[in-house]
């Protein structure tokens, strides 16, 4: 049909046919160029946004590097100040700990307290004081810690509060056998961070244990001197005592020719009188009065000796005479001491040394055995003093059967101060003295010789002839009695 068609026809249906397909081709050309136009848009737009992408990276870039050195700097900063920190902790854990050495190397008790009495710091003095080790007291109240110390919260807080520190002086504290003396402080402490006190405790034994010996000895000083005075007036009338006593004896007697003159004037005969006095036991009171009277002039001797120890030059002397002295003054004081059984060689030789620092180490020895036995008990009270020799010393040795003592403090007895008797009753002195006596003195030795329940003896070997080194002039020393 188509070859069929007119030419015009044809040539109209294919101009139909290329307009439209040159419609179609122009539609896809604009839609083309449409499409290259909006992605030449967003080309550009995209080329916009990665530009303003990139600036803001690199923006973002800048700020980071500067946050990032900011942060470098601020860690820097804390560092150091981190360091600065640790070395100032450091040094404070180091002040702290030499602040620590010196409290605990300190001899005194020092212990913190709280307002309320609450330890707050306890040091090596108040642990080997009480046997409490620092954790064990820490936050205990220190009346259960240390409950022998006479303070309370009340005087803890009043002290705190007056802002001056509490003393307290001469504290007694018992301990076993023994009596020991404190001094304590109590020192108020206000600080910022806490409100408390430190207590401090001194142990002031020895220094109280002085102050007693030297009280002791002006009173042993002074009772000498009133020794002395009283010995000279007694002399005197013992002089007339024993003077009068002789006397009557001389008017009775029947050789003298003025006696039988007057007794025949008086139409008596001296016989007759004599047997009356017989009778009547009046010549047995006056030989009495006698006796006595020699025996007190005997103990006034001694007693003006023993007053004179001090500065005395060594000499030869006799100890047995020494000895009976001693005993017959021990006889003359007032306290009641048991019997004294005295055994005394025959081949004593005359000893060089000071009679009356011989005669107190003796005196010294028997009042204490005196006092042991006086303590025991369960049989009879016994002191035995004996004085024997061998090839090269003298030996004494006063025996009791008291109730002995340990060895422990057997140990001890010679040191000075050291006494097991009440307070007011020894200054622990005596054997002391006595050791000091014999062995620097007079160049012998002392010991003690003791078990429990089978009493003490004390043995004191002094040298024949002295050693030359001794010198012959003696310092003085107090007359004290352990």
């Amino acid at each position: 049909m188509l070859g069929l068609m007119p030419n015009s026809a044809a040539q109209a249906a294919d101009a139909e046919a290329n307009t439209w397909l040159w419609g179609i081709i122009g539609a896809l050309l604009l839609l083309q160029t449409l499409l290259i136009a909006g992605l030449q848009r967003s080309r550009l737009s995209n080329k916009r946004a990665r530009k303003a992408l990139s600036e803001s990276q690199k923006a973002l870039e800048e700020k980071v590097k500067e946050r990032t050195n900011s942060l470098h700097q601020t860690n820097e900063q804390l560092y150091g100040e981190i360091a600065r920190h640790e070395a100032t902790e450091l040094l404070l854990r180091e002040t702290q700990e030499y602040l620590h050495s010196i409290i605990n190397s300190m001899p005194s008790v020092i212990i913190g307290v709280t307002l309320r009495g609450f330890v707050t710091h306890w040091n090596v003095a108040a642990s080997l004081k009480t046997g409490l080790e620092p954790a064990a007291a820490l936050g205990k109240h220190i009346n259960d810690v240390y409950p022998g110390l006479p303070i309370d919260s009340d005087i803890i807080s009043q002290t705190i509060q007056a802002g001056v520190p509490h003393v307290s002086q001469n504290i007694q504290e018992q301990k076993v056998e023994e009596l020991f003396y404190n001094d304590l402080t109590i020192y108020p402490l206000i600080a910022a961070q806490a409100i408390g006190a430190v207590i401090r405790i001194d142990d002031v034994t020895m220094r109280v244990r002085v102050e007693n010996m030297m009280i002791q000895n002006e009173k042993m000083l002074s009772l000498g001197e009133l020794a002395a005075g009283m010995a000279h007036e007694i002399n005197n009338p013992l002089s007339i005592i024993l003077h009068g006593v002789q006397n009557i004896h001389r008017r009775l007697s029947p050789t003298i020719k003025a006696n039988q003159t007057v007794a025949t004037q008086a139409d008596i005969t001296l016989e007759q009188i004599n047997d009356y006095l017989r009778e009547r036991k009046i010549l047995q009171f006056l030989e009495d009065i006698r006796s006595a009277g020699e025996r007190s002039a005997d103990i006034v001797t001694n007693m003006l000796d023993f007053s004179r120890s001090g500065g005395q030059s060594q000499r030869l002397f006799d100890l047995a005479q020494v000895i009976r002295h001693g005993v017959e003054l021990l006889a003359a004081e007032p306290n009641q001491l048991p019997p004294i059984n005295v055994s005394i060689a025959d081949d004593l030789p005359s000893i060089m040394g000071s009679p009356a620092e011989i005669q107190q180490v003796l005196l010294n020895l028997i009042r204490n055995a005196a006092q042991a036995v006086q303590d025991e008990q369960q049989r009879a009270p016994e002191i035995t003093l004996s004085v024997v020799r061998d090839k090269k010393h003298v030996v004494i040795t006063v025996a009791d059967n008291g109730p002995g003592i340990s060895e422990e403090v057997a140990r001890h007895v010679f040191e000075p101060f050291f006494t097991t008797k009440e307070v007011g009753k020894g200054t622990g002195l005596g054997l002391s003295v006595s050791y000091f006596i014999i062995t620097e003195h007079h160049g012998g030795t002392i010991e003690v010789q003791s078990k429990p329940g089978q009493g003490t003896h004390f043995i004191i070997r002094l040298p024949l002839s002295p050693p030359d080194s001794l010198p012959r002039l003696r310092t003085p020393l107090p007359t004290l009695i352990h």
